[in-house]
């Protein structure tokens, strides 16, 4: 992971500074520092593709959402600029979706850890994504093999469940999907 520096007064990098990294590099702008992140495992990869896989499935049925995967910049404020693993936005947050970027809180996130990224998820975007009112928020750990699914009621995240291996995930903001998680592990 490299963090680009602004010089001794740490300057705090803006959208428009986010937008003028190099082409082609997977960055973030998290809490106004331009993060560039570490190209992921294959591991990290085939879930991503196992999962999206499963609930693009299940949104093309019911016709209720669309599903987009990184990079696909998610812009929250000046300072807040995400590419989360797996986006989804309901039929009725369309308006959200701009011509290069989502403006504002999508629906349900998805999350896989990786160790260049693990803190972030964790911490300080969890922590934007209930402050703008990411409807359910999922975090995927490829090493222990679980899913944590939190919903977000009134302005704070409260678990849902965390389910193993063996388990079958349940999204509450999707009613009927469910994730045999031996398929994406």
């Amino acid at each position: 992971m490299i963090v680009f520096d602004f010089g001794a007064e740490k300057k705090q990098a803006t959208y428009d500074d986010y937008l003028n990294t190099p082409e082609g590099g997977k960055f973030q702008l998290v809490a106004g520092e331009i993060i560039e992140m570490t190209s992921p495992s294959l591991y990290h990869q085939r879930i991503i593709t196992k999962l999206s896989t499963i609930i693009n499935n299940f949104l093309s049925k019911h016709n209720i959402a669309e599903l987009f995967v990184a990079p696909l910049d998610v812009y929250f404020s000046e300072t807040e600029v995400y590419q989360p693993d797996i986006i989804i936005l309901l039929n009725e947050s369309f308006s959200k979706m701009k011509e290069n970027k989502i403006e504002g809180a999508p629906d349900l996130v998805v999350e896989v850890l990786s160790p260049s990224t693990a803190y972030y998820d964790l911490k300080h975007k969890k922590s934007i994504y209930e402050k703008h009112g990411v409807r359910e928020y999922w975090v995927v750990d490829p090493i222990d093999k679980t899913v944590e699914i939190l919903e977000n009621q009134n302005g704070k995240f409260h678990l849902i469940g965390e389910f193993s291996k063996t388990d079958t995930a349940k999204s509450s903001l999707l009613a009927g999907m469910e994730v045999g998680l031996e398929r994406i592990f």
